[in-house]
């Protein structure tokens, strides 16, 4: 058979890739100036203006989105495993500085309020991921340090949104167009006077310590996460499982019902603090907008809950949950990987969103045999790349059986659009340098029902990637030459997992694998949150919006309407 695979030739990011883990090596401080040249030399394609004197506001938002806003205050980031790596190495209990996080990316930091920000690490790929993203933020936070200098700090504090001639003129001095410019003040918001000063008196000069960093320590991270779950929920060792990789909040609100509780709650929050939201309401009800009222009201109460006046709902959403047999476990001690356990058999099928399932004339009995269910859905918050084999392996060797496995997944695609929805049945990995072949058990007719934006787009190339910010045309180019469409992080580490699952040996190394032949239903569903094509305008660059959650929840009804099918099947025989 012959085997076209999207081989990487670009010399530049293996050389960036060389030079930040022989950095990494050193028992000392590493300074992120090192990495700027080699970093601006593999003409990532986030990073489009790396060379150039002009700040490229898209790589600068994208990486502020994917770090703790402390980061801004910091000197030093230091990353490790595990809670006791720290205390080792003389940092003492991190998890009594203050706990704080990024937008657009899980991982658990700590911040000592002078100068430190300590981060847990799951795999080498969340090397792959911090080290760009603080290089890159360095690099374009120093370019507008220097252009910014001439500024008095009086004309930076008029300088905002309301004002406009001097807004432009800030644009102006700062070589950023006013689309730009009005972009950063959205992130910023209330602190965007306070930020510009800072730019104005601070410049950057990270550095970076990796703590160990061994294959070993990895592994015993993994364990400290394992055991944390099944600390919690003890039954989970001896039951059947479904496992979903996805967020952990589109499941729980599909089948718990406690936000379509809240809908006169959320309306009132939204008339008098979203006024945007609320211009999105009145068009449903127009019917103006083909859209779903259960997905504006899963967005709305997400943005309700990140307020002051939320924090009560949050508390009372955990203990509806609880009471239906869903358990939310945290991480502790490890990197940040949530897990949702749901039992089955203590769902209340009168709370179910209505598209799982319509209600009719004995509705209530259709759902009797979950009564008699022994079967849980673990469900993981998506880990980033190589991870999700340490997680899937873990899982795989503690559990009594797995029953299906389902994984959802965002993706860059090069001939789809954003809230596309992609199924595909060969994924390159760059990991492993695999080609891996199978059966997808999701088809276009799954996804589509629910999907009021994009289109689904089945039979589909996949490629696993190393990180975000390595890559470049040249790779891109190659992986579309070869019908690569859909470029993601995380398929190929599960599917070495899987490989194990049901081989007599490791996974291999740059073959083709044969996985079609499995005695267990694989899925797998991404969907789309960014176009390399567009030079940077992503969802990457910013939060999921309320019309991204269109596509998630598509793939999310997918996955549970698959996993009861399989289960009604399997109990009446």
């Amino acid at each position: 058979m012959e085997r076209q695979v999207p081989i990487r030739s670009s010399e530049e990011i293996d050389l960036y890739l060389r030079t930040i883990y022989s950095l990494l090596r050193s028992n000392n401080e590493v300074s992120i100036r090192t990495l700027e040249e080699v970093h601006a030399g593999t003409n990532s394609s986030l990073h489009i203006h790396a060379r150039s004197t002009k700040p490229d506001i898209s790589a600068l938002i994208y990486s502020l989105m994917r770090l703790p806003a402390e980061v801004v205050n910091a000197r030093k980031i230091v990353l490790g495993q595990a809670a006791s790596i720290f205390e080792d190495f003389g940092y003492g209990n991190i998890e009594k500085w203050q706990h704080v996080s990024a937008q657009a990316r899980r991982r658990r930091c700590f911040w000592d309020g002078e100068e430190t920000l300590a981060c847990f690490i799951a795999s080498r790929s969340d090397i792959d991921d911090v080290i760009p993203v603080l290089t890159a933020l360095q690099m374009e936070w120093n370019k507008l340090h220097m252009l910014i200098q001439s500024l008095p700090i009086d004309f930076l504090k008029i300088a905002l949104p309301d004002n406009q001639e001097i807004f432009k003129q800030l644009g102006a001095h700062l070589n950023i167009d006013i689309d730009e410019l009005n972009r950063l003040y959205s992130i910023w918001g209330d602190n965007f006077t306070e930020m510009l000063i800072k730019i104005h008196q601070q410049p950057f000069d990270f550095k970076v310590r990796l703590l160990s960093g061994s294959l070993n320590d990895y592994r015993k991270a993994t364990v400290i996460w394992w055991d944390n779950i099944q600390d919690k929920v003890p039954e989970i060792v001896n039951r059947p499982i479904y496992f979903v990789s996805s967020n952990t909040h589109s499941l729980t609100n599909l089948l718990s019902g406690y936000t379509l509780t809240k809908r006169g709650i959320i309306l009132d929050y939204i008339e008098q603090h979203e006024p945007r939201l609320m211009e999105e309401w009145l068009e449903i009800n127009k019917e103006t907008t083909p859209t779903s009222e259960e997905n504006f009201f899963y967005y709305a109460l997400r943005k309700l809950t990140e307020t002051e006046q939320g924090e009560n709902y949050v508390e009372e959403q955990r203990t509806v949950e609880t009471a239906l047999g869903i358990h939310r476990v945290s991480s502790d001690h490890s990197f940040d990987v949530e897990a949702n356990i749901i039992q089955l058999n203590s769902l209340d099928p009168r709370f179910f969103d209505p598209r799982l399932a319509s209600k009719h004339e004995g509705y209530e009995k259709s759902w009797d045999f979950l009564k008699d269910s022994d079967a849980l859905i673990l469900n993981i918050d998506y880990p980033l790349g190589a991870s999700a084999y340490n997680l899937l392996t873990k899982i795989a060797e503690n559990v009594d059986k797995i029953l299906g496995i389902y994984i959802m997944g965002k993706a860059a695609s090069l001939n789809a659009i954003r809230g596309d929805v992609i199924i595909p049945n060969v994924v390159y990995d760059e990991h492993s340098k695999n080609s891996y072949l199978f059966s997808n058990a999701f088809k276009v007719t799954d996804v589509a029902t629910y999907l009021n934006f994009g289109t689904v787009l089945d039979s589909q190339k996949a490629v696993t990637v190393l990180g975000t910010y390595l890559q470049n045309a040249t790779i891109m180019d190659v992986v579309y030459r070869e019908g690569y469409t859909d470029i993601e992080m995380e398929a190929g580490p599960y599917l070495s997992a899987i490989y194990e699952l049901f081989r007599p040996a490791r996974h291999p190394l740059n073959e083709i694998v044969n996985l079609y032949e499995l005695p267990i239903d694989l899925g797998f569903l991404h969907y789309v949150s960014d176009t390399p094509f567009s030079k940077g305008q992503n969802l990457g660059a910013g939060s999921l919006s309320y019309f991204g959650m269109d596509s998630t929840y598509a793939v999310s009804l997918a996955i549970l309407k698959r996993i009861m099918k399989l289960e009604r099947r399997r109990l009446s025989a």
